[in-house]
């Protein structure tokens, strides 16, 4: 009998907002599954998931009390919550609480859309990566 090591996985999770056939947006939960790697010898081993596509970056800060209606996402995109507190709404009425370090990926960019709130005291600021369609 062989004693070949099982590889090491992790998994990170992500929110998703996608629209249906009707242009209602809803939820998802998202699992990306990472293995331990040398991505950047000589340090040590880390979990890294696939290489994905994306070529650029930006930065959206909503004030305290903003309140974005209800609209579509202006392209795919992650958004990372670096500071601050949201509430992101669904046409189906599902409500999701974002802090800091939550991820969501906007793919609702045709339909309804989605209703985004600052909740907190102060403002909240994402950073935004645009990605290329699914």
């Amino acid at each position: 009998m062989t004693n070949t090591p099982s590889p090491h996985l992790t998994q990170l999770a992500y929110h998703r907002i996608y629209e249906d056939e009707q242009g209602d947006s809803h939820f998802d939960l998202v699992t990306v599954e990472q293995r331990l790697s040398r991505a950047a010898p000589p340090a040590a081993p880390f979990y890294v998931s696939e290489d994905r596509p994306a070529s650029k970056y930006r930065f959206y800060s909503f004030e305290p009390g903003w309140i974005g209606e209800l609209h579509p996402a202006p392209t795919r995109q992650f958004l990372a919550l670096m500071s601050g507190a949201v509430e992101m709404e669904t046409t189906n009425g599902a409500v999701t609480r974002l802090g800091p370090g939550d991820l969501v990926l906007l793919e609702d960019t045709s339909g309804r859309g989605h209703v985004t709130r600052n909740i907190s005291d102060g403002y909240s600021m994402f950073l935004v990566i645009p990605v290329p369609a699914a």
